[in-house]
């Protein structure tokens, strides 16, 4: 099998054939482009989403407390308590699992997120350091992945390709270097400031949104293609409109990898009937957002807009990091 996440015939089949006890208290458990689960308690809501970190092996910390706590965000939740695995190879020191907990710390003081648990084993069966989290958080209002509806805006925010440019830049940075200016390489190495989009997860949850999504593995195409599957709809978008900054291209290019298909944690797809008004309250608060598209009904396909031609999406495979990592 190759590198990555299962394709989605695959994972669908496995999940579909597995479902056993279906209990009253979970309003959303697993299914394609649910990314959280929500469970209903009566008084309170409680989500989770839980990631492993495979394709880095730097800033594995910051990218697993991002990751999972981006998740919990999107379902419109704050962010409550993280739950820890770490499986460490043979070679490892207790200085290497020192720092991933250290950088743990630091992000999650900075969005205010206790360490309330997990596990750290030292093994054979891993070849490089893995770092798994457990994210649980809270809501009254939980917005679900499966929410679009038709005639619904897509708003992406920042730009794209924020999380592979930064793992790329760390893990090739010589050879990316015939490319890349000095000033480049610290541009895409400061992406990794970038990742956490529980900010525009507030913001957005504020408004009429049927629907919200980090842009992870497989892109902005896979991202969106999941939020369509779910919700039983299609939709089309335009590929002039979407953001990508230079460095990201150039870094693109060089690998002769697709940047619509390449692991953005960072930006967050929003599906909302209150377009206008969502793209000028995140840029109040300095978020950049952008129009890229529209949900269409299913029979209409899901597509995108390439110089007036409309082109079929295919579903997503593996992400395009595993092509160079």
């Amino acid at each position: 099998m190759e590198a990555g996440k299962l394709n989605w015939d695959e994972l669908k089949y496995i999940i579909d054939k597995n479902k056993t006890v279906k209990r009253e208290e979970v309003l959303v458990s697993n299914g394609i482009g649910e990314d959280c689960a929500i469970l209903d308690f009566h008084n309170s809501k409680i989500v989770l989403s839980t990631d492993p970190i495979t394709g880095a092996t730097k800033n594995l910390g910051k990218l697993a407390v991002n990751i999972n706590c981006n998740d919990i965000a999107s379902s419109g939740a704050e962010p409550v308590g993280i739950m820890v695995t770490i499986l460490a190879p043979l070679n490892s020191t207790i200085q290497d699992i020192q720092k991933i907990m250290e950088d743990i710390g630091e992000e999650c003081r900075k969005i205010n997120v206790e360490i309330i648990g997990g596990h750290t084993e030292v093994t054979e069966a891993v070849n490089k350091m893995v770092v798994s989290c457990t994210v649980i958080g809270k809501t009254n209002n939980p917005i679900s992945t499966k929410g679009a509806k038709v005639g619904d805006k897509i708003i992406i925010t920042k730009t794209l390709g924020i999380e592979g440019s930064s793992i790329l830049v760390n893990e090739k940075e010589e050879e990316l270097k015939k490319v890349l200016s000095e000033e480049e390489i610290l541009e895409a190495k400061g992406f990794s400031e970038l990742l956490s989009v529980i900010e525009e997860g507030k913001i957005a949850s504020k408004f009429n949104v049927s629907s919200m999504h980090d842009v992870t593995e497989g892109g902005i195409l896979g991202a969106i293609w999941e939020m369509a599957k779910a919700s039983n709809v299609g939709f089309i978008i335009n590929e002039k409109e979407l953001p990508i900054r230079n460095v990201t291209k150039k870094i693109c290019e060089f690998f002769n990898i697709d940047c619509l298909r390449l692991i953005s944690s960072g930006s967050m797809v929003i599906v909302t009937s209150d377009g206008e008004k969502i793209i000028e309250e995140l840029k109040v608060n300095n978020i950049e957002a952008t129009l890229i598209g529209e949900i269409i009904s299913k029979e209409k396909g899901i597509v995108i807009d390439i110089n007036g031609e409309e082109r079929e999406v295919d579903p997503p495979e593996r992400d395009e990091l595993f092509k160079i990592i």
